[in-house]
């Protein structure tokens, strides 16, 4: 009796001790997969980039520009007025590009000036039609220009711009404009007949300095002289065709 009482306490003992063993078991287990199903969101969540987040806009800076009111304009017009070079592209066909005509290229210019008195000005509202009856014709770069003929049509002979900065003309403010001078000047060789253009040039000038009480001036800002219309005359003949 006491061998059997002594086996079924130790049956017993091995049962509770395997229940031991194994709630402990299934209790670390779940922890483990407590830890691993928190810490996956989080690490998730840090490894994924935030594409909502806007880069930054650069900034941009603002330039400024200044024209200087009481300085001679004209060289840097006569500058502007030179024809680009032609950009020539190769025909990606099999027959060859027919040659366009090339623009004449300029080698000279003569200017003339029409300048007032000291402390008098040309005014606007008067300076206009008298420019538009000599059959100048305002361009859209602010200048105005005479053209082979009359109405505007042909190639440009030569123009009339203001001599002082910004060296154009508002032609929707001429009633608040005024200036000290106006220059005109052609290109050599011009489109057309070089002489003629001249002389056109040339009483054009003549004419506003009548008109306004001005003295026409030379390149050098002299008074024109006889000699120095012959030296012109010289000039333009040697671009004759």
């Amino acid at each position: 009796m006491a061998t059997e009482l002594r086996w079924a306490l130790i049956v017993i003992s091995a049962l509770v001790i395997g229940g031991l063993l194994i709630h402990g078991l299934w209790s670390v287990r779940k922890k483990s997969s407590d830890k691993v199903s928190k810490k996956e969101p989080n690490e998730l969540k840090e490894q994924t980039p935030n594409h909502d987040k806007e880069p930054d806009e650069p900034e941009i800076g603002e330039m400024t520009f200044s024209a200087v009111d009481d300085e001679p304009a004209t060289e840097g017009i006569i500058a502007t007025e030179e024809p680009e070079t032609e950009v020539q592209t190769e025909n990606s066909g099999s027959e060859e590009a027919e040659p366009e005509e090339s623009a004449i290229e300029p080698q000279d210019f003569i200017i003339l000036h029409v300048d007032m008195p000291e402390g008098l000005k040309m005014a606007g509202s008067r300076l206009l039609p008298t420019v538009l009856s000599l059959g100048f014709k305002y361009s859209d770069e602010g200048f105005f220009n005479r053209h082979l003929e009359p109405s505007g049509n042909g190639p440009v002979l030569f123009r009339l711009v203001n001599m002082y900065n910004p060296g154009t003309f508002d032609i929707d403010n001429m009633e608040q404009f005024s200036t000290a001078g106006i220059s005109l000047f052609m290109t050599l060789p011009c489109e057309g007949d070089n002489l003629a253009a001249f002389n056109m040039l040339h009483s054009a000038s003549k004419k506003l300095a009548e008109e306004f009480g001005a003295t026409v001036l030379d390149k050098d800002r002299e008074p024109l002289t006889v000699d120095a219309v012959r030296g012109y005359v010289e000039k333009v003949r040697e671009f004759a065709a």
